[in-house]
Parts: structure tokens; C-alpha cells; sequence
């Protein structure tokens, strides 16, 4: 087996599905450690083209010595997922004293369940409360 390469360094991005591109902030993040922004654009949106379009995608970088790279996507932000279930385009403006949506409790659990492997929980229980607290820091009303 192949000694692994060793990450020279590493760079965190939030790119919108299938729409990556030289323009920042994905070129100039990539161009100062030296990568190949073209092969990363066209790598990042192969392997994003079957999610949803309106979707950020949070990508972490490595960039090795050689300046090649790889990269690990996740899945989109919770944020993203109480948008969609709420039918809504953003959250609250003022969210302690608006609200601008609704979710079940049986939304908020599928929610849990869709991101719960890209999140730093061990319990269902915990991955709710965490989409429930992003649910109210945007303005949407969890019902029972």
C-alpha cells in the first residue's frame, strides 16, 4: 500500500451545486495555494451535478505538496433543508420577534435523519435539537 500523502494545507468553501468557477470566491482561494482551479471547477461539478442546483455545498479542500488536491463534500446546510421544508427563499429578519414559517416535528426529525452523518451528534434526539435550534435562529415556528 501506498504511503498517504500529507496535506500541505487545506481550504473550506461553500460552492452552490454544479456552479463552480474560476470567479471568487473559489479561484482566488485556490489560486494563492498554487491549485489548478479548472481541474478542481470541473471535478467539484461532475461529482455535484445530480444535487440540487439551489444547494451550497460546504467542500473541504486538501492541497498537497505537489499541488495536486482532493476534496469531501457534505451534504447542504441545515439551513438549507428548513428553507425547503418551510417553502421559504431566507429566514427571519428580526428572528426573536418574526416569524416566517412553520415546520412539524416530523420535519424536523427527516431533517435530522438527512444530515445526521455530517453532523457532530451520536443520537437522533441530539441531531433534532440541533435542527430545531437552527430552525428558530431563522424564524420558523417548530408545532407539534
Amino acid at each position: 500500500m501506498a504511503p498517504k500523502k500529507k496535506a500541505e494545507a487545506f481550504i473550506k468553501l461553500h460552492i452552490q451545486a454544479g456552479k463552480a468557477s474560476p470567479a471568487p470566491p473559489v479561484g482566488p482561494a485556490l489560486g494563492q495555494k498554487g491549485v489548478k482551479i479548472m481541474d478542481f471547477c470541473k471535478a467539484f461539478n461532475d461529482k455535484t451535478s445530480k444535487m440540487p442546483a439551489d444547494a451550497k455545498i460546504p467542500v473541504k479542500i486538501d492541497v498537497y505538496k505537489d499541488k495536486s488536491f482532493s476534496f469531501t463534500l457534505t451534504k447542504p446546510t441545515a439551513s438549507y433543508y428548513v428553507r425547503k421544508a418551510a417553502g421559504l427563499t431566507k429566514g427571519a429578519t428580526n428572528p426573536g420577534r418574526e416569524r416566517v414559517g412553520s415546520l412539524t416535528m416530523a420535519q424536523i426529525e427527516e431533517i435530522a435523519k438527512e444530515k445526521m452523518e455530517d453532523m457532530n451528534v451520536f443520537t437522533l434526539e441530539a441531531a433534532v435539537n440541533v435542527i430545531k435550534g437552527t430552525a428558530v435562529s431563522m424564524g420558523v415556528e417548530i408545532k407539534k
